[in-house]
Order: C-alpha cells, then structure tokens, then sequence
C-alpha cells in the first residue's frame, strides 16, 4: 500500500502565534508608558532601575532586581542599601512637593527644582533675588517665595534634614570700585544673606551649611549671557545623609 505524503506546502508552521504573542507585549508596554509618571519614581528606584541595567544586562536570558522586594528577598545584597532607599523615598516626597510649590516660578525661569546624589537642590537665579553686584534680598519682589520655601524647609517632608546654601557667580570680573573684593566674598554673602532670612522665619541654624563658590561650579558655558545668567545663583540642596 503507498504511504500518503505529508502535505508541507501551506500548513502551519506552528510559530505563528509569536507574532500575535509580541503584537500584544507591545501594545501592553505601549499602555505602560503611557501611564508612566516620572514624578511618582524616588530617586532610589531610579538608582535601582539603573544598576539592574548595568550590572545585570539586558539579554534575554539575565536578571534584574526587582523594585518591589520582599522583606527577605535579595537580603544579602540589599541590607546595605535599605537605609538609603528610606532616604529617597523621603527625598521623593519632599522633591514633588517642591515642584508643585513652585510650579509657577519654574515656568518662568525664577527658580529650578532638581534632585542629584547630593539631595534635592532648589536653584534661585540671582538675577530675580538680588540686584547687579548686590548681595541683599530683593525683599518685595520674591518675599512670598522666600516665604513658601520657609515652608518647605520647615515641612515634616524633610523633617530632621540638613540644609546647604551654595552661592554662585559667572566669571565676569568683579568691578574693581564696588563693594566686593571678588567674586568669592559675593556669592558667599548672598548665601549668608539667605540664611539670615530662613533661620528668621523659625528654621534653626544648626540645620544650615553655608558656602560661596564664585564661579567654580557653573551648570552652563558662560560664553553666552543665557549661560551667564544660569550660573549666577544660590542653591538651597536638601541634603541626603550621606552628603552631610
């Protein structure tokens, strides 16, 4: 008796369901990253996320720590960490909340709210607190926003955090005939002068460092008057307790 031949010509092949199957993964992370908000990840799950990436890889086949871990889970490799990740989720807190107080200062350019490894740092541009060359407050003009980050500073977010106030310059050359010996003796009287303003609304000085760095540490080229106006400014930074 002759053997029927298998009909291979317009068969399933049995694979074609991976098509449908990475189709819908898409769409799900699509969905995901639609409903992603930036603000709801603190500073720790970041810094986790990160890690996962470059000390695990990216392949099919590797692993990552996971963001929700158990109270066991990767105990070993995490207790070290635990600590920290209480601090940045504190910090996350007290950094949307700054966001949210100073949302309309943000818009126009008066303030920035930023987090790094150090803290929180709130940035006030020097143009809009104190005049050219001058290291006193412009009171009337950013009272009620000196009076907002009282607020903040004082708030339970940050409870039992300390405070360092950096005062910055750009490089233009201090006028010879004005009140400053260098750029040095500005910034650190601008950051002085806030200080004096914060501990007078309540906040007890014993949680405030104070610095001047004249124009040692700009955040942008001061080969442009936009530049120059981004590097001349006083940090307020909520700091993390490693970086007291």
């Amino acid at each position: 008796m002759a053997k029927k031949k298998k009909d291979r010509g317009g068969g399933p092949s049995g694979q074609e369901w991976l098509t449908t199957y990475s189709d819908m993964v898409t769409l799900v992370l699509c969905f995901f990253a639609v409903m992603f908000d930036p603000e709801d990840v603190t500073p720790s799950a970041m810094s986790n996320i990160a890690a996962s990436f470059m000390t695990r890889g990216m392949g099919a086949n590797a692993g990552g720590n996971t963001l929700a871990v158990g109270r066991y889970a990767e105990l070993g490799n995490n207790i070290n960490s635990l600590p920290a990740n209480d601090r940045g989720k504190s910090l996350g807190t007290a950094l949307r909340r700054a966001i949210s107080a100073f949302a309309p200062e943000i818009r126009s350019k008066k303030m920035s709210v930023t987090s790094d490894q150090r803290g929180i740092i709130i940035s006030l541009a020097s143009d809009a607190f104190f005049a050219p060359a001058s290291a006193v407050i412009n009171i009337e003009s950013t009272r009620d926003i000196l009076l907002r980050l009282g607020q903040l500073l004082a708030s339970s977010d940050v409870a039992g955090k300390k405070f360092r106030i950096e005062g910055h310059t750009d490089s233009t050359p201090i006028d010879p005939a004005g009140p400053w010996e260098s750029n040095w003796q500005l910034s650190a009287m601008r950051s002085i002068n806030v200080l004096h303003y914060l501990t007078d609304l309540g906040i007890s000085e014993k949680r405030f460092q104070v610095a001047g760095f004249a124009d040692t540490m700009p955040v942008s080229s001061d080969n442009t008057p936009e530049g120059r106006a981004y590097n001349r400014r006083v940090d307020i930074i909520i700091l993390d307790e490693a970086h007291l």
